[in-house]
């Protein structure tokens, strides 16, 4: 494991990284961390994935007893519901999600109750209890094959109005989409413009954008990726140069696993400044003391696991 050579408060990251190692060992503990963990995180972690490899791998863990979570709170929340039998800590307990805080509960059962024969599918990027009003989860990477999986030709969803959209025309289907302003306000940033200057800038370029982006600017991208489709995407021979419309510290972890190639964010400025609230000095902490317990109500993660297990079961 390759890891960059910094100071943190006075102590050399080696140092930090040495701990977590040794507490990893003694506490039988694993730590994922999102694809847009900053660089440092990404390189102390057994894995790095996007939020649906994340959840196959949470479901998966069998031999840890803790997982240290670095994301935000709704992908934590998410592994404790999936492994119940585990202690999940989130390393900085303030590291949460606008969007998954976008839709309320009491809206969501009225949309339900105001429309009794459709299925409700929930962004994963949601909170514990707005998914236990779901009949399935789903990710941006799944979001299309989830919307096809669906008996009926129009669904509920919550809450990331591009994403709604997005697996609504890809599946031919009718989303209902509750909030109406549900958005990412990272990948929101990304405009028209955006792309208009990348391609005079590096015609040679190919240009991937997530979902979440406005309708307008995925159509004009040649690709509309999730991270994971995009990790796999910069994998492609034919690819050396890739303009990266997503959150910026996917683009370090694409340049760290292909070296040869150029990958140039869309925007520079497209932070998740709760991602970054995550830190080594803080997940050795957390490990260290087992601090910040993700707990979801036994009632709650009950009824959400089950939209969750749902998904899984197609992925």
């Amino acid at each position: 494991m390759l890891i960059s050579y910094q100071i943190l408060g006075g102590v050399k990251i080696t140092e930090i990284i040495d701990e977590i190692n040794k507490l990893k060992k003694e506490k039988n503990a694993i730590i994922l961390a999102h694809n847009y963990q900053p660089k440092e995180i990404q390189e102390l972690a057994d894995f790095v994935g996007d939020s649906l490899e994340l959840c196959i791998k949470a479901s998966n863990v069998k031999d840890a007893d803790i997982i240290v979570f670095c994301g935000v709170n709704f992908m934590a929340e998410t592994a404790a519901i999936i492994s119940p039998d585990k202690k999940v800590l989130l390393p900085d307990n303030r590291a949460n999600c606008q969007m998954a805080d976008m839709v309320s509960l009491e809206e969501l059962k009225q949309t339900k109750a105001d429309n009794p024969n459709l299925e409700v599918v929930l962004y994963v990027n949601s909170r514990a209890e707005t998914k236990s009003e779901a009949d399935i989860v789903c990710t941006s990477a799944n979001a299309k094959k989830v919307a096809e999986s669906l008996e009926g030709d129009k669904f509920i969803f919550a809450p990331d109005y591009n994403l709604g959209t997005y697996s609504a025309r890809l599946s031919n289907k009718k989303a209902l989409i509750v909030p109406e302003d549900g958005h990412c306000y990272v990948h929101t940033m990304f405009k028209e413009d955006d792309i208009l200057k990348a391609r005079e800038d590096y015609p040679d370029a190919k240009i991937v954008v997530h979902p979440e982006c406005d309708e307008k600017v995925c159509n004009l991208a040649d690709y509309v990726e999730s991270t994971g489709g995009m990790v796999r995407l910069a994998k492609d021979p034919e690819i050396k140069q890739l303009i990266v419309g997503t959150e910026i510290d996917l683009a370090t972890r694409l340049k760290r696993e292909n070296p040869d190639k150029e990958f140039i964010p869309l925007r520079k400025d497209a932070f998740c400044l709760t991602m970054k609230l995550i830190t080594p000095e803080k997940v050795l902490a957390s490990l260290k003391e087992e601090k910040h317990v993700v707990q979801v109500d036994d009632k709650i993660a009950s009824k959400a696991r089950i939209a969750i297990e749902r998904m899984l079961e197609l992925s």
